[in-house]
């Protein structure tokens, strides 16, 4: 099949059940891809609901009910290890933080979405591949990014891109239809295990904006607990060990969130620009991921080159760019990324970290190949020892060059 349009409109909708057997869409269970079945369910075309399960605790009898009530089948598909491996993990080694205020997450779940689909749709051999971004949600050029580089040949893109409905319209229509519970719902979510994000609705002015208190799950006001320490093991640049205990690093980060959350640790809010320069504020709760980058932050000063870290700093943000632009699978990413695994593998030690009410603070660094001093004196009065041993030609001509020797080199006694 060669890739006739995309999909910007509710009236390309109609165009494209006329031209493809089998859709393949989006599903969250949320406002905008629940009123996305609606209006497919109004035409002659089989309709299947995909959903990547990212750990975001997915309640499937809500989805079987939603796809049921308008004739969408539902498949749900476990992402979680593929979001772990191909996103999670080379997030922590990138410190990938938006222009370093805040962790990035659907930046790095999309392109995961987005391979499970342009599979699935290939498999089941479906013509279209739908999803809900809107011009204000950045995963717009994300998702139709990623779908576009991995070589999908049918249709694809969101018909909110041009189609602009209110949340309150698509509520109303939804009611009538016999779909009800939207009401309530005030902003929009994209959850994963890895980070937890809000927007629209009381978060829409950053001028004046409310955040209700009951968005948050992992650090939640009645879960303050007490100073505690969390300590953290890295081998070969990976999260190895929480706390002494060997654990695959799913578990770690779950353990991480509610540790860290149970201080308040790990709220953020802040802007970010869509591709046309504006801006929107977004809330984001990322405890592990806020614990997790700033003790890997910590070790990488304890084993790298300043230089090297340094350098290393400015292609994080290449490769935060290139994720964020919706350019997951370019070649610009993927040699930052080299860079970065390469710098990782001589991360290895643990970090203890002192977690208090919303605070992180570094308690002790312990690494094998490390580059810090532990005993200024003794240092000093070696290196001095080293390092002060000149030859008898300098002493004479009383200017030093810059060639050092060591105290064996020479056949004298040096002065100190």
């Amino acid at each position: 099949m060669t890739r006739a349009m995309g999909v910007r409109s509710l009236e390309d909708l109609s165009f494209i059940a006329d031209r493809t057997h089998h859709i393949l869409t989006l599903f969250s269970g949320g406002l905008d891809s629940s009123y996305l079945l609606y209006r497919l369910s109004r035409l002659a075309c089989k309709v299947t609901a995909l959903v990547v399960d990212l750990g975001e605790g997915t309640d499937y009898e809500e989805l079987s009910r939603i796809t049921n009530l308008f004739g969408a089948t539902l498949k749900v598909v476990d992402g979680r290890s593929s979001f772990l491996e191909e996103a999670v993990l080379p997030a922590i080694q990138a410190n990938a933080k938006y222009l370093g205020i805040h962790p990035i997450s659907s930046s790095l779940s999309r392109p995961v979405i987005a391979r499970f689909a342009v599979e699935i749709a290939d498999k089941l051999t479906c013509g279209a591949i739908l999803h809900t971004a809107n011009q204000s949600q950045n995963s717009l050029r994300r998702l139709n990014g990623s779908i576009k580089s991995l070589g999908y040949e049918g249709y694809f893109g969101s018909p909110y891109e041009y189609s602009a409905i209110s949340r309150e319209e698509k509520i109303t229509e939804l009611a009538a239809a016999g779909l009800e519970g939207f009401r309530s719902k005030g902003m929009s979510g994209d959850a994963n295990l890895w980070v937890r994000e809000y927007e629209s609705g009381s978060l829409d002015n950053p001028e004046n904006f409310h955040i209700p208190e009951d968005i948050y799950t992992w650090t939640n006001h009645s879960q303050v607990r007490e100073k505690e320490e969390m300590e953290i093991e890295f081998r070969a640049g990976r999260p190895f060990a929480l706390n002494g205990q060997v654990l695959p690093l799913a578990e770690i980060i779950h353990q991480a969130n509610h540790l860290a959350g149970s201080f308040q640790i790990g709220r953020f809010s802040g802007l970010e620009h869509l591709e046309g320069g504006e801006k929107v504020l977004e809330v984001r709760e990322a405890p592990a991921a806020a614990a997790i980058m700033y003790a890997y932050r910590m070790l990488e000063t304890a084993v790298l080159d300043a230089e090297l870290i340094r350098e290393k700093i400015s292609i994080e943000q290449i490769w935060v760019r290139e994720a964020i632009e919706g350019r997951w699978f370019g070649r610009l990413r993927a040699a930052a990324t080299a860079f970065i695994v390469e710098a990782a593998m001589l991360v290895n030690g643990k970090v203890t970290l002192r977690l208090s009410s919303g605070r992180v603070e570094l308690s002790s660094i312990t690494a094998p190949a490390a580059l810090y001093i532990t005993n200024r004196d003794d240092w000093e009065k070696d290196i001095a020892k080293k390092r002060g041993c000149r030859t008898l030609a300098e002493l004479d001509s009383g200017e030093p060059t810059l060639e050092l020797h060591r105290v064996e080199d020479v056949s004298y006694e040096c002065a100190v």
